[in-house]
């Protein structure tokens, strides 16, 4: 099967070792594909590093990575519910136990609940304006299904889902502060928008095809350099938010391993082959252990 036409869910790893009638379910929440909590849990993570006060409070990483990988699977689960016609068209989301028929719809929003009981539980361990903050996302969410069907810039959106646990993460830290986590969010913002525009380009025939909008068709040919710039974005928003926390160049140079990173994967990007902007995106999960690491020490030497 080429890269091109590669199904989006499939029985393998650990989901191949569930019950068959578990498994429709397993890939209705994206658990095959870790990537995608992955790079929900990040941007939490670094605002705990970077608040200075994850030595304390190290058991919040814990409780974000349990509500990244739930809350991405009840996201999942709705936008599947919301594109179950649209997944039908794409020869890569075909296959997706909604658009397929493995799961009926009445079974997906049953799901979808119990996957967002257990986010409860992550939020009832949150402190009251941290819980606040993550409710506000729930609009957001709600809305982002909807955004390639009104603008060109759906991955904009969903940077600022995907972006939302660093102000959560950076209010249950409780440091006072506020201009240190606006740059670090406005440059997540950037990130996703970056890395889901790489990811987008998979589809970009199919999505002509049946209509759907998407940063990576309104990029063009251009989409290389607009995705640098899109990353030259984010380095430049995190500097800013290193640098309110501690001025000083060495601390800037905690950035550098993320940033020749990012650089790799503008550099050697190829739209033309379609096994390239995968590998590309699920380079991300890396990505962010590059900057978590860069959070943390800073972070850790205030």
């Amino acid at each position: 099967m080429s890269a091109e036409t590669l199904p989006d869910t499939q029985h393998r790893g650990l989901i191949g070792l569930l019950p068959a009638a578990a498994r429709p379910y397993a890939l209705l929440a994206r658990f095959d594909r870790p990537i995608g909590w992955w790079l929900l849990f990040w941007p939490g993570a670094w605002a705990i590093a970077l608040s200075g006060n994850m030595r304390e409070r190290w058991d919040m990483l814990l409780w974000f990575l349990l509500g990244s990988i739930a809350m991405r699977g009840a996201g999942c689960v709705y936008n599947d519910i919301v594109d179950r016609d649209l997944d039908r068209q794409v020869a890569r989301t075909a296959s997706r136990p909604l658009a397929s028929g493995a799961v009926s719809l009445k079974s997906a929003w049953i799901w979808l609940g119990m996957l967002s009981l257990v986010g409860l539980i992550v939020l009832v361990q949150l402190r009251p304006a941290a819980a606040l903050v993550a409710l506000a996302s729930l609009a957001l969410v709600a809305a982002y299904p909807f955004m390639k069907r009104i603008t060109w810039w759906p991955q904009a959106w969903l940077g600022l889902v995907f972006s939302w646990a660093a102000p959560v993460g950076w209010v249950e830290m409780d440091t006072g502060v506020l201009a240190p986590m606006l740059l670090l969010y406005a440059g997540c913002i950037f990130w996703v928008i970056g890395y889901d525009t790489i990811y987008a380009l998979q589809d970009v025939e199919d999505d002509a095809l049946v209509g759907v909008r998407s940063s990576a068709r309104a990029m063009g040919r251009f989409v290389q350099p607009g995705v640098g710039l899109c990353y030259l974005a984010a380095i430049g928003l995190w500097a800013g938010a290193i640098w309110t926390m501690r001025p000083d160049l060495l601390a800037l140079l905690a950035l550098a391993p993320m940033a020749c990173h990012l650089g790799w994967q503008v550099l050697t990007l190829d739209a033309r082959d379609g096994a390239n902007p995968l590998v590309r995106f699920r380079s991300n999960r890396n990505a962010g252990l590059l900057m978590f690491a860069a959070c943390a020490v800073v972070g850790l030497s205030l």
